[in-house]
């Protein structure tokens, strides 16, 4: 069963969050969720985050990241196959592709694979001209003026 939230309110009070509300729209568009290979998410720091994706079986060849505005992109993809006759396989090593829906200003910092575990650190970097700043209020200045500008009318031949 599938709910239809109203968003509406949420336009009334708030100034520039269209994208939150188009990526909760989108969130509850997903038809299927992939979950395999697992991973975990941790928060390492006040802008600091590390994504650890289990990738037994895969060598950093076989693996890429990539990175797109508000989005990483994870897959991998084994190369050639094994000329042994497998009796049992429990190590899975299907193609996959994860996406990570990214929030504004967020960058890789760096990635490692060791025993398996592809870890990807992600650092958000608020640009200086976005942090607050403490504005001045001056008293007894007054302000400038702002003028409209001036349209001119054709005249209408009637």
């Amino acid at each position: 069963m599938r709910t239809a939230y109203d968003f509406t309110p949420l336009f009334r009070s708030s100034i520039g969050f269209d994208r939150i509300v188009d990526l909760l729209e989108n969130a509850s568009r997903v038809a299927t969720v992939e979950n395999w290979p697992p991973y975990d998410i941790v928060k390492t720091g006040e802008n600091d985050y590390r994504l650890t994706m289990a990738v037994a079986g895969f060598s950093e060849d076989e693996l890429t990241i990539t990175q797109e505005p508000n989005m990483l992109l994870v897959s991998g993809e084994k190369s050639g196959d094994d000329d042994g006759q497998y009796l049992h396989r429990g190590i899975a090593g299907r193609a996959f592709q994860r996406r990570f829906e990214l929030a504004d200003h967020v960058k890789v910092a760096g990635a490692s694979l060791m025993n398996g575990l592809l870890t990807i650190a992600l650092k958000h970097e608020i640009p200086e001209e976005m942090k607050p700043r403490k504005i001045e209020i001056s008293s007894g200045a007054p302000m400038p003026k702002i003028e409209a500008p001036k349209v001119e009318a054709e005249k209408l031949a009637a």
